[in-house]
């Protein structure tokens, strides 16, 4: 799919941008409480001494600016922090936007957490507000520091009953969101499979809070620089069975080791390949709910 075109914004939507970015550097002055890339700072000086009688910057306004904040976490007798990393579009998809793009955030996993709290912590921050994501993150981040019992009470209970999800894109195809659905499963102990093309497919198995928490993450983070209009996946058969058991052992990508596939750019895949591979597992009803 062609790149979409994008414009730089005009430049009093740039400034309410930047002024945000502004307002973070200056919460967060103590040393080792901002990281600001050497890119972010150069602009942002030049930025600064742009003569705004001309109306085009002598300069190339780049896509986004980055910058991460490490936020102290209060823990009784422990020090902590958590980075969050930030990126401010500064071009738009509409010529002469009338407001910016909101700002992009994610949680980088620190050593002290695992990737299922990560996840869990992830899966209700604040969207929109990066101010609000800010307190979030200090009230949230410290159950995840509790003895083991307490912090499964907060996310999900190990004990709830396995489930099995299906979901189907009318297409999936790149590379970096394909990886992104199969390397952050384990940390929400999920198994299955991924299958791209035209049309794709995803089978997780899995607590019924962790299908749910890992599907918010992946559409919020992974997928968080795709137009909502283009996040097309739809949950198609939820089997709930008591008793229900997995079937598979971890969670893979079957896409270049299913039949033959076909269409102008070999995206199309073996429907009939995937049927006669689901049917060995004994999960023939589950192809026809979610292919037929």
């Amino acid at each position: 799919m062609p790149k979409m075109k994008l414009y730089d914004l005009p430049g009093d939507v740039l400034d309410s941008q930047l002024s945000i970015l502004e307002l973070v550097s200056s919460m967060f002055s103590l040393p080792g409480e901002l990281d600001t890339p050497t890119e972010t700072a150069e602009f942002l000086q030049r930025i600064s001494t742009w003569d705004r009688s001309s109306e085009v910057p002598p300069f190339t306004i780049p896509e986004n600016l980055s910058l991460s904040v490490n936020l102290a976490i209060e823990i009784e007798s422990s020090e902590r922090s958590v980075q969050l990393m930030i990126s401010a579009p500064l071009k738009s998809t509409e010529p002469n936007a009338s407001e910016p793009d909101p700002l992009h955030y994610s949680i980088r996993q620190p050593a002290w957490m695992s990737k299922a709290e990560v996840g869990w912590l992830s899966s209700s921050m604040p969207e929109d507000d990066i101010f609000a994501a800010f307190e979030y993150i200090r009230e949230e981040a410290p159950k995840c520091v509790k003895p083991a019992q307490d912090k499964e009470s907060n996310s999900s209970v190990k004990n709830d009953p396995i489930i099995r999800v299906w979901f189907y894109f009318p297409s999936l195809s790149t590379r970096e969101k394909r990886d992104d659905l199969v390397n952050h499963a384990p940390g929400y102990e999920l198994t299955g499979f991924v299958l791209a093309g035209k049309p794709g497919v995803l089978c997780l198995e899995g607590t019924s809070a962790h299908v749910d928490a890992y599907m918010k993450f992946i559409k919020t983070h992974s997928w968080g620089d795709i137009p909502s209009y283009q996040k097309k996946v739809s949950e198609k058969y939820r089997e709930e069975d008591e008793g229900l058991q997995r079937v598979f052992s971890n969670m893979q990508e079957i896409t270049d080791s299913l039949g033959e596939r076909r269409g102008e750019r070999a995206n199309r895949g073996d429907m009939k390949a995937l049927e006669a591979w689901l049917m060995e597992k004994g999960l023939q009803g589950a192809f026809e709910k979610v292919i037929m």
